[in-house]
């Protein structure tokens, strides 16, 4: 049994999520989780760092063959060891992606609001940028196949598509997913999948990877995971391509030629004990988190005029449009209101949102929630 509501201090860690804002804010902004790492990985690296020589690793045949039987036991995908690209993180792959599948001065192409790095890869390696607006339609958030097809253009090349969705929570449906397939496939673009939220479900559903969704989209579909946000290991820095098509695989492994490291020693027993150890742990979790997700939505109903929040279905963010309070306080920013009442967000405009938007991530211990939420009840009730 995990107690997840257990806290553990993370001040003075050189914590990239603690150490920014100082000792008097609490930071609910940056995608980690203030919630220890399954026993099963911890202990797994114990013994590692027990041995003492810490060298150049390389990914053993029992992590790949633990990938694979992660991927066919949750989500009934066969895949081929050859298929798997090993990675330091999905952000380097997204610019990796942009430098492979799109010529210098051509576009790419992803729908908003994104994750920054989204919209930061393509500026980054000498692409343009196209985005095509999510709609809320009933309070929920949908795909903007029109305007994807409206924002296309000759000179498109690639497709960055997050599936569920950061920061909007969606889980993308098998039909919207194959709709992404078609119109990829109809405009010959790549489409990367961001993935790397699918292990974080908070409904009853079953996820449904994009080169599932189709039939052809092996072709074309370039799928991006880690463990990092599932185990809460992202500090150690390990992710994975999965890549069916030859041709597509050869293209974005030679675009990292040189600068992709091997990877470390930490990152390959966390990676492997995880996910042969780590299932009991993380069905506590996705419920912990359902309850931490339920606990925010009611609050932010009841609590906070002016301040709505979409349902969660996947993922530890809760995405607000604080744009009615903001109206309402003379165009004040709510983000800034909220960290002077000692809450760090994230704010919307780094996701190509409009001012008013921002994402709070819930993945902590239940008390740290609950004082976060009444500071936040100080700036924006």
């Amino acid at each position: 049994m995990v107690d997840y509501d257990v806290v553990v201090e993370r001040r003075g860690t050189a914590s990239y999520k603690w150490d920014r804002y100082g000792p008097d804010v609490l930071p609910f902004w940056v995608a980690d989780m203030d919630l220890p790492a399954p026993p099963a990985v911890v202990a797994a690296l114990e013994a590692r760092a027990a041995h003492g020589v810490y060298g150049y690793s390389l990914v053993p045949d029992s992590l790949t063959d633990a990938v694979r039987q992660h991927l066919l036991s949750r989500y009934d995908w066969d895949v081929a060891a050859e298929w798997l690209v090993w990675l330091p993180g999905v952000v380097p792959a997204l610019n990796l992606a942009c430098r492979a599948f799109a010529a210098a001065g051509e576009t790419v192409l992803t729908v908003v609001p994104a994750y920054p790095p989204f919209l930061d890869a393509p500026g980054l390696q000498g692409r343009q940028l196209a985005t095509a607006p999510a709609r809320l339609a009933r309070g929920r958030w949908e795909l903007p196949l029109d305007e994807l097809e409206a924002a296309v253009t000759p000179q498109t090349r690639v497709l960055l598509f997050c599936h569920p969705h950061n920061p909007l929570g969606r889980i993308w449906s098998a039909a919207e997913v194959a709709g992404v397939v078609e119109f990829c496939r109809r405009h010959e673009l790549v489409l990367v999948s961001d993935e790397i939220h699918c292990d974080l479900l908070l409904e009853p559903a079953r996820h449904v990877p994009s080169v599932l969704a189709a039939a052809g989209a092996p072709e074309l579909t370039v799928t991006l995971m880690a463990p990092s946000k599932t185990f809460n290991l992202p500090g150690l820095n390990f992710a994975f391509a999965v890549i069916p098509d030859t041709g597509l695989r050869r293209r974005f492994t030679a675009a990292g030629a040189g600068l992709l490291p091997f990877p470390g020693c930490f990152a390959i027993v966390a990676a492997e004990a995880a996910y042969r150890q780590g299932g009991d742990w993380l069905a506590g979790l996705v419920a912990y988190l359902r309850g931490n997700a339920e606990r925010v939505e009611a609050f932010v109903a009841s609590e906070l005029p002016g301040v709505t929040a979409t349902h969660v279905e996947a993922t530890y963010l809760a995405w607000l449009d604080a744009r009615e309070w903001r109206a309402a306080h003379g165009g004040e920013d709510p983000v800034q209101a909220s960290l002077q009442a000692g809450v760090a967000l994230s704010e919307g405009g780094a996701f190509g949102a409009a001012p008013g938007f921002a994402r709070l991530n819930f993945g902590c211990p239940r008390g740290m929630l609950d004082e976060g939420l009444r500071r936040l009840k100080v700036a924006l009730g």
